[in-house]
């Protein structure tokens, strides 16, 4: 456990992070550091984040699904708010392992809820479209969940769960995440550009609709329903309507790369073992006129995916 100081600020509040070595929970430490909100970065073995140094920054290893040691972190630190960002989040690897991903995605979270309720934090669940069958696409907060896989039927029970905390609470569901990945995880975007680079070619589907979220867009997203302590369901992407063909094609028109490459399929295709929600994307408008959330345009958030 890290020994830099603290600075309390903002109400004395500390945000605890789950799933702090991933994509988003790289984003979202360092946007919450820029707001000096002291953070308790937390995942599974060692820190790979570059703000060790910084100050309102600790880390601390943390196995979610081990009740006990959540239980002993909590009662170290004492957070004010839980950003539970960990996940097993790759729907095929789900589809194959139930029970890990039954024991990761709803044990965990309830584990996680537990702890947070007997320090009355603020509790926010970063969810997924997944949760929804992707028959007409365009989803609100309101809108009735209907997972496909066993991924989406994981997060939507863990959904119930946090509705039923006895504290603050709020889901916040996103889609497609992509931008320049600091932690080494790939996404979308990263993929086309490293296999076109390659020269090789790459099968990209046309038949699935998205509202792809810029990584820092997220973040900042969910800063804001921190420091506004919002409460409720929220739905946090990118506001164009793109199939993910059409991204991979901007891809290679932006980084004047081989677009003959891309092959264009439908989902079909592939035999992949769970299947994916053929129309998803989501209507934003409670985010922008409520948190005063503005997410930034694809073509702006392909530049800087790719801007050192």
């Amino acid at each position: 456990f890290c020994t830099n100081l603290f600075y309390l600020q903002n109400d004395n509040m500390q945000v605890l992070i789950t799933g702090a070595n991933g994509f988003l929970g790289h984003y979202l430490s360092s946007n919450l550091i820029s707001h000096k909100i002291p953070v308790i970065a937390t995942g599974k073995g060692a820190s790979r984040l570059p703000f060790e140094e910084q100050d309102h920054f600790q880390y601390a290893e943390l196995d979610f699904t081990d009740s006990d040691a959540i239980i002993r972190l909590f009662g170290k630190i004492n957070p004010t708010v839980v950003v539970h960002a960990g996940a097993m989040s790759k729907p095929d690897e789900c589809e194959l392992q139930k029970e890990k991903a039954r024991q990761v995605n709803i044990n965990g979270t309830n584990n996680l809820l537990a702890a947070a309720a007997l320090h009355s934090c603020h509790f926010i669940f970063i969810s997924t479209d997944f949760i929804f069958d992707g028959e007409r696409g365009m989803y609100s907060e309101d809108d009735k969940p209907n997972p496909v896989n066993y991924y989406g039927q994981t997060k939507l029970e863990a959904e119930t769960l946090v509705s039923k905390y006895s504290g603050s609470w709020a889901i916040v569901r996103t889609v497609l995440v992509y931008g320049k990945p600091l932690s080494g995880k790939e996404n979308i975007l990263t993929v086309v550009k490293g296999k076109l680079e390659k020269g090789e070619e790459y099968k990209v589907v046309s038949d699935q609709v998205r509202t792809p979220t810029y990584v820092e867009d997220l973040a900042a997203g969910i800063t804001a329903i921190i420091l506004q302590k919002r409460k409720g369901i929220w739905h946090i992407s990118g506001d164009e309507v793109l199939t993910p063909f059409d991204m991979a094609i901007a891809v290679a028109d932006s980084l004047k790369l081989n677009k003959t490459l891309l092959k264009n399929v439908t989902a079909d295709t592939f035999s992949q073992p769970a299947r994916r929600p053929a129309k998803t994307g989501f209507d934003i408008s409670k985010a922008k006129k409520e948190l005063g959330f503005t997410p930034i345009p694809f073509a702006e958030g392909l530049q800087k995916t790719f801007t050192d």
